[in-house]
């Protein structure tokens, strides 16, 4: 091959060990051949190197079961046409039928896309090197063998374990692949990673996510762990369904999912529903009678102004809250509490900062008019039972935690909680299969754990966080700063973490962060910055049993099959963690002496016993999906047992009821230490929060608030570069015409949307979808700076902050202030 040659890469039928060809310069430059070639600024990608569409000598033709496994809160079956080595056509489940708990799991527009995610130029196609002397990020790599990347992985571990220990090696988020037993990147603990390191001495873990750390902690302290609400199927039961930033026709799009779930029940059951969103959603334009549109991080304040209506005209449910509750009045609070901590007195200006909570506080603070705010507040105290739930958004704010209590704590002012047709004010829930993981069941040595979201500062001065600073758990504080990131099939060491600009300075500097291993199939943003780049087969190049996404009242499990040869020279993840600890000496420990098929068989035989029904391995690879329907007609009904008898079945707080005062959070508040501004709250109040609604009106710099919304184009960043999605639904940001016209601009004009952050260039949709004073730019768009360092990927996270919430240290990625201008 000559310097600027193109050729085509090998693809499926071809022996998988084969010599590689093929180059990653679209014009000029080195040829690239081999062992130690070096690959340019992007490596084996781009348009000269799409996948051949044919294999010479093949011939076969069948049609084979896969699945669609990315973080969207479904998981869909796929069937996949394959015609001489090669997918031709992806095809949707057809099995059931349009009844709720049997119907067909139809896959969404990314899931019928996947065949331009497998054949993607963007492909990684072998093992590779950061060239020596260059910073992460900059493009330049050396193609190595796999032995040799193997042994380089293997002997870098036992130095860092060596001069540094096992906390200094950590795990990364990564959501990539979900739902299979060994293609599984979440969560750590059960990752052929985690199962990996944990033979070895263990590593630093971190607990929460990037998609609901807020929540998840504010449950502990509410209801002393995760419930769920009512599943969506129970809206039928229900006078009034309310949702808080919950929006399932974008975010868990599955014609056979929630999507479906929540569109059949509206068409037979009419219920009336109303969502409460700083944007017209898909959700709120599909099953909506009514939109309420709020300031991004100002639930707390609305539910207190609704609060305010409730107990003013004598609407709670007294009964129900002061046999299931506590801190709702001063006659139900934790002994030795002083007076005025109630929820109540807060409510009505009897609390320690003596301001009542009228709906006319709330509309300042809210935008919602306080007409509509008392209407509302009627209408929930006069329809009983109601159904109230929250998606992810409401508390990926500042105030996150206080976001999701206050959410709860409305949903026990009507009484609903443990009822059919009512809810707990979490997430919906949904039937699911007791699948058994044997696989990910090893412990971690390492006792200590971070946020999700500290994983940077633990690399810049990993010594300094402690538990009351940093939230660190299992131990005081960490001893050494990450010295070592595994990412697995995951875009959070960059493009999904907060300040992508600080990001990428933070992990150029490989004298902190001293070694990054990225497992992957695509070249994402976060493999730039890798210095080891072992190439990853999608889920139709291996065996995986998948379990299931969220679907109502309908549980199910995928066999999904081997439908092609891997292409180009990838392994699967097992293969790779298989050779790694071959050379760290704990290859038998690692394997037990089995195939990836083989703890796949085993997953189907461990799960029979809690799975009444459940095929044979043999049975379920014939069927490709198997459904069952759950046995509770009534549907998931979050805390019946609780609400049928609360002395028998008491919840894991320290009153075993209902904690609207949490007697934790009031001990948390008096120890944590806090950045100036951020507070800890026994109570979920409204807090002013940094480059929040208030500051945003004060702000004459940047007087924008700024959310990221998901998106129909991909989940997260998965199918941020296929072809199809890209022309389907282009990246633009949401603007109300009021901020428009203000500005100058008009529809399709192309913007810049910045702060002392970073600044993104994107087209505006000036559109009344969206509140005054709130873009919303969707989250996930890789990020593409120019020679200026200007985003033109547009990716919200160029825009957003590293500082966390106070309790759960949380990512706030929906709090943010930025201004616009023309481009």
């Amino acid at each position: 091959m000559t310097a600027g040659t193109i050729e085509k890469p090998p693809t499926g039928g071809i022996p998988r060990r084969s010599f590689l060809k093929w180059s990653g310069i679209a014009g000029g430059g080195a040829a690239l051949v081999g062992t130690g070639a070096s690959f340019g600024l992007l490596p084996g990608v781009g348009p000269a190197n799409a996948v051949s569409p044919t294999v010479a000598g093949a011939t076969d033709e069948k049609t084979v079961w896969s699945s669609c496994n990315v973080n969207c809160g479904s998981r869909c079956p796929l069937r996949m046409q394959v015609k001489d080595g090669q997918i031709v056509r992806v095809l949707p489940d057809d099995t059931g039928d349009n009844a709720l708990g049997t119907q067909q799991i139809r896959a969404c527009v990314r899931g019928r896309s996947i065949r331009h995610r497998i054949y993607n130029p963007d492909r990684l196609k072998s093992p590779m090197r950061r060239r020596p002397g260059t910073k992460r990020g900059a493009g330049q790599w050396d193609q190595i063998t796999w032995e040799e990347a193997y042994d380089e992985i293997a002997s870098t571990i036992q130095r860092l374990i060596k001069d540094y220990g096992n906390e200094s090696i950590y795990l990364n988020y990564g959501t990539g692949t979900l739902g299979g037993t060994i293609t599984r990147s979440w969560p750590p603990s059960e990752t052929p990673v985690a199962r990996l390191m944990n033979c070895v001495g263990g590593y630093l873990n971190h607990y929460g996510d990037y998609s609901a750390a807020q929540i998840e902690t504010a449950v502990v302290y509410h209801y002393g762990g995760w419930i769920g609400s009512n599943s969506f199927d129970d809206a039928k039961n229900t006078k009034l369904q309310v949702m808080f930033g919950n929006n399932p026709l974008e975010t868990r799009m599955s014609g056979g999912g929630e999507t479906f779930v929540t569109q059949q029940t509206k068409k037979l059951h009419d219920v009336r529903t109303i969502v409460i969103d700083p944007r017209y959603s898909e959700t709120a334009l599909g099953i909506a009678d009514e939109w309420i549109a709020l300031r991004p991080g100002t639930d707390t304040a609305l539910i207190a102004g609704v609060a305010h209506v409730m107990i003013s005209e004598q609407l709670v449910d007294q009964e129900f809250l002061d046999t299931y509750t506590v801190g709702f009045d001063e006659q139900h609070m934790p002994e030795g509490i002083p007076a005025g901590n109630s929820y109540k007195a807060y409510v009505m200006g009897e609390g320690s900062d003596g301001v009542e909570k009228t709906p006319e506080w709330a509309a300042a603070i809210t935008g919602v008019p306080a007409s509509t705010i008392v209407r509302f507040a009627r209408e929930l105290g006069t329809s009983r039972p109601v159904q109230i739930s929250q998606g992810w958004g409401p508390q990926r704010s500042a105030n996150g935690e206080n976001q999701s209590r206050a959410i709860f704590t409305l949903a026990a002012l009507t009484g609903s909680i443990g009822v059919a047709g009512g809810g707990t004010g979490e997430r919906e829930g949904a039937y699911g299969l007791p699948m058994v993981n044997a696989f990910g069941s090893t412990p971690n040595p390492v006792k200590a754990s971070i946020s999700v979201f500290g994983w940077t500062d633990a690399i810049d001065h990993g010594p300094e966080m402690t538990a009351l600073n940093a939230g660190v758990q299992g131990k005081d504080k960490l001893d050494v700063p990450i010295k070592m990131v595994w990412q697995y099939a995951g875009n959070a060491l960059t493009n999904q973490h907060a300040d992508i600009n600080r990001t990428t300075k933070l992990l150029e500097d490989d004298t902190k962060c001293e070694f990054i291993v990225v497992i992957d199939n695509q070249m994402t943003v976060s493999a730039r910055y890798a210095d080891i780049l072992l190439p990853d087969t999608s889920n139709a190049e291996q065996l995986d049993i998948v379990q299931q996404g969220s679907a109502g009242n309908m549980g199910y499990a995928i066999v999904a099959d081997k439908v092609i040869e891997p292409l180009f020279d990838t392994k699967t993840i097992y293969e790779m963690m298989t050779e790694i600890a071959k050379r760290l000496g704990v290859e038998q420990q690692f394997t037990e002496g089995k195939t990836q098929e083989d703890w796949v068989r085993q997953v189907v035989e461990d799960s029979q016993p809690a799975v009444p029904g459940l095929p044979d391995f043999a049975s379920l690879r014939e069927m490709g999906v198997w459904k069952v329907k759950s046995p509770d007609a009534s549907g998931n009904v979050g805390l019946k047992s609780f609400r049928d008898d609360p002395v028998a079945n008491p919840l894991k707080t320290p009153s075993g009821k209902i904690e609207i005062f949490s007697s934790q959070l009031w001990e948390m508040a008096k120890a944590w230490e806090l950045p100036e501004g951020d507070r800890i709250t026994a109570l979920p109040e409204h807090l002013v929060t940094w480059e929040g609604a208030e500051e945003a009106r004060t702000n004459d710099k940047y007087p924008l608030q700024c959310i990221g919304h998901h998106y129909k184009q991909r989940t997260h960043s998965t199918y941020g570069n296929v072809d199809w999605m890209r022309e389907a639904h282009p990246q633009v940001v949401w603007m109300n015409p009021i901020d428009a016209t203000a500005r100058g601009l008009e529809n399709d004009d192309m913007v810049e949307v910045f702060n002392d952050r970073g600044r993104i260039r994107l087209p505006v949709r000036v559109t009344p979808r969206i509140a005054p004073g709130v873009l919303s730019v969707p989250q996930g768009a890789w990020y593409a700076p120019d020679k200026n360092g200007v985003d033109v990927g547009g990716a919200v996270n160029t825009l957003t902050s590293w500082r966390p919430t106070a309790v759960s240290k949380g990512n706030a990625q929906h709090t943010a202030l930025v201004q616009v201008e023309k481009a």
